[in-house]
Formats: C-alpha cells, sequence, structure tokens
C-alpha cells in the first residue's frame, strides 16, 4: 500500500477509482465518435478528492476537466495536471493572468467583464472562453442574440482572448418529461447559429443528457455525478444505463459499548429512551463530518446487520442500537454493502429529503479517503497530516 498520509481515526471513506475509470470508458462507449467527454472534478470531485479523480478519468479517456471555481483550476495544477481545465463558474476579471498563466480556459456571459479583464491582461498567450447561454437555468449566461452577438464582438477587440467554446446548461434533464430540456435546446441552437463563427467546443450535456439524448452531444458532454457512478435522478434511474457503478462507501468502527437499562436516555436533550435493557455502540463519526443531526434513526450495517441510530448525532459521534454486544473496533457501514445488505447513498439522501449530490459534497474533508485501485488500496489521503 503506497501511504501519502495516514490516518489515525477510526472513520474513513473508500473511494473506487476502477469503478470511476469504468464509468468513463463505458459513456465513451456510448457517445458518437469525435464527441470529447469533460470529467466534472467541482466540489472535490463532489467529495471523492479532486487530484485522485481527475488522474482516474484521464487515464480512462476524459479529455477535459471542468471545476465551478479558479482557486480549483489552480489547485490541480499545482498537482501537475496540465489537461484542459474549464472554470464554469464566474471569475474576477482581475485573475484573468492567473488563468492565462496556468493555462486555465473561462467561462464569461457579460461584454463588460471583457473590457475589464483585458485591462489585466498583458499576457502573450490568449485566454481561452467559452460563452456560456442562459436557455432556461436562470444561473449565468446569456439570454438573447444580441447580448451574444455584442460579447463575441468585444472579444474580437482582444487579440488575448479566443472564443473557444459555448456551452448551457438543463435544468430538467434529469426529469421524465424532456419538455423543458427541448425548449432549452432550441433556444441554445437559436443562439450558436448566430455567431459569426462556430466555436471548437459545442456543449450542453450534463449526465443525465448524456445518458438520455443523442440530439444534445454537440462536440463535448460534461460527466459529472454519474461519474461517480450515481444516477442523476430517482426519477430517470429506470432509463439509464445498468453498468454505473458506485465509487463511494463510509465505514467506521465500534469505539465503545454499554449495556444500558429500560429508562436510560442516550445523547443530547434526552430524545432516545431504552425501551429493555440494551446494547448501545458508539461510533467517532458526527454532523461535523457531514453525518447530519438530522440521521437519527436512519441505519447502519454491522455484522451484515442494521443498527438505527439512536439520541440525537453529536457533532462527532453518534450512537447506535446493537442486537447484541460486539467486541471493539468491529466495522460499521455507514454508506455501502455488507455480507451482501447494502445502503446506498440514495438512501441516506432520501431520508434527509435531498440529493445524493449534497451527501457526497457533504462529507468533510477531515474524514480520511482511502483509494483503491485493481481491488487493493492504493494510498490514503488525509488532510489533516
Amino acid at each position: 500500500m503506497e501511504i501519502s498520509n495516514q490516518f489515525y481515526r477510526d472513520t474513513w471513506v473508500d473511494i473506487d477509482l476502477d469503478a470511476i475509470q469504468h464509468n468513463v470508458q463505458k459513456v465513451k462507449e456510448q457517445i458518437r465518435d469525435g464527441v470529447s467527454l469533460m470529467a466534472v472534478v467541482k466540489a472535490n470531485a463532489y467529495g471523492h478528492g479532486y487530484i485522485q479523480v481527475a488522474n482516474a478519468a484521464l487515464e480512462a479517456g476524459a479529455d477535459h476537466l471542468a471545476v465551478a471555481f479558479l482557486d480549483e483550476a489552480l489547485f490541480l495544477r499545482k498537482a501537475g495536471i496540465t489537461a484542459p481545465i474549464l472554470v464554469l463558474g464566474a471569475t474576477r476579471p482581475e485573475d484573468v493572468g492567473l488563468a492565462s498563466r496556468h493555462q486555465i480556459q473561462l467561462t464569461v456571459y457579460q461584454d463588460q467583464w471583457i473590457e475589464q479583464a483585458a485591462s489585466y491582461l498583458n499576457e502573450a498567450a490568449p485566454v481561452l472562453l467559452h460563452l456560456k447561454c442562459d436557455t432556461g437555468m436562470g444561473r449565468l449566461g446569456i439570454k438573447s442574440i444580441k447580448e451574444l452577438q455584442d460579447i463575441e464582438q468585444m472579444i474580437e477587440r482582444y487579440p488575448s482572448f479566443e472564443i473557444y467554446g459555448v456551452f448551457t446548461h438543463f435544468a430538467t434533464a434529469d426529469e421524465r418529461s424532456q419538455r423543458y430540456a427541448d425548449e432549452q435546446l432550441v433556444l441554445f441552437n437559436n443562439l450558436i447559429g448566430h455567431l459569426k463563427k462556430k466555436p471548437k467546443m459545442i456543449h450542453a450535456s450534463n449526465s443525465a443528457a448524456t445518458l438520455l439524448r443523442q440530439d444534445a452531444l454537440f462536440t463535448l458532454v460534461r460527466f459529472g455525478i454519474s461519474m461517480y457512478g450515481l444516477s442523476p435522478s430517482d426519477e430517470i434511474a429506470p432509463l439509464i444505463p445498468k453498468w454505473l457503478k458506485p465509487a463511494l462507501s463510509l465505514h467506521t468502527r465500534l469505539v465503545h459499548v454499554k449495556r444500558v437499562k429500560k429508562g436510560d436516555k442516550i445523547s443530547y436533550g434526552s430524545t432516545y429512551t431504552a425501551i429493555v435493557d440494551e446494547w448501545i455502540g458508539t461510533l467517532p463519526i458526527g454532523y461535523a463530518d457531514g453525518w447530519l443531526r438530522k440521521l437519527q434513526g436512519f441505519e447502519v450495517l454491522i455484522n451484515g446487520q442494521r443498527a438505527p441510530i439512536v439520541g440525537r448525532v453529536c457533532m462527532d459521534q453518534c450512537m447506535i442500537r446493537l442486537p447484541k454486544d460486539y467486541p471493539l473496533g468491529m466495522k460499521v457501514t455507514l454508506i455501502g454493502e455488507q455480507d451482501g445488505e447494502r445502503i446506498l447513498i440514495d438512501d441516506v439522501a432520501n431520508y434527509l429529503e435531498t440529493i445524493h449530490y449534497e451527501v457526497a459534497c457533504l462529507i468533510a474533508a477531515r474524514v480520511p479517503r482511502v483509494y483503491w485501485q485493481n481491488k487493493k488500496p492504493k494510498y490514503v489521503l488525509n488532510q489533516l497530516i
């Protein structure tokens, strides 16, 4: 085992890099020849790990990387990653020189940004820009043909800028009804049809559209949530390919076991009272790790059996009701599989009344990640050491 950093607590995340590479390779087989794949690794690769996931995706055939902010792109560059990187979100005009020096592609959607950014740029290498079109998401983007043409004309005035891409984002591609996505696609096609020159990279498809729609592939797709083996939504889960392999699982170990009497109370607020004499186990994971307070009553796996969380989840610990006395150090699975029983990240999300994107992103940086390749642990990332 190659260890970059060891860890000194009994809670960790396993990341299966083979699963990520499998998902990238399978989606590349599905999209037509000539369509590039952009691996979306923003938000610490959806909680899976920036550098490790980026490298695995590139090795599996991804052509580009996407992040949300310039800081994330610079972090990848400092790690030695040289692949094309696009910042999908807003970048301050005064930071354009950094983007130029590190060959980072930027998203633009305002003509005044071009003027402001140009005043900070004295670089020989052009900054590659992607024009963002708002066809119905309502976040960032160009909404009209006039706006698009104004920005295009403004960019032509500055040789330090080059329009390399144009893109939009679907708001409802992960729903069974594709009516609104159809409307967005019509608007996008209309907008790009009014550009003087079509950019090299035209992209609209997120994971859902990549898996479900051949008419929105253009020249590049952005593969995000499904690269991690997850369906874009429960609603379309029956419609997408069955080859997706989840990459993340979450585990901990028993650090204390005690016998409590009927009537004894557990945790803050005394919200749980033992109905009979019970075995209670303490786990070293809490809401500061992303295992939220609202998970009181949710079940985890121990010895292949389900055990409920009793009492309120604390900042760093939580308690479970055990079917019997178990030895200290016994493995407990919060997300993943044990002896044929499974708790999916979707199960956690449904209990929390949210989406699995949020659950994965909430797992804190202080929780060590163990990366697996070829079914062997490859290295550990502990961001506290």
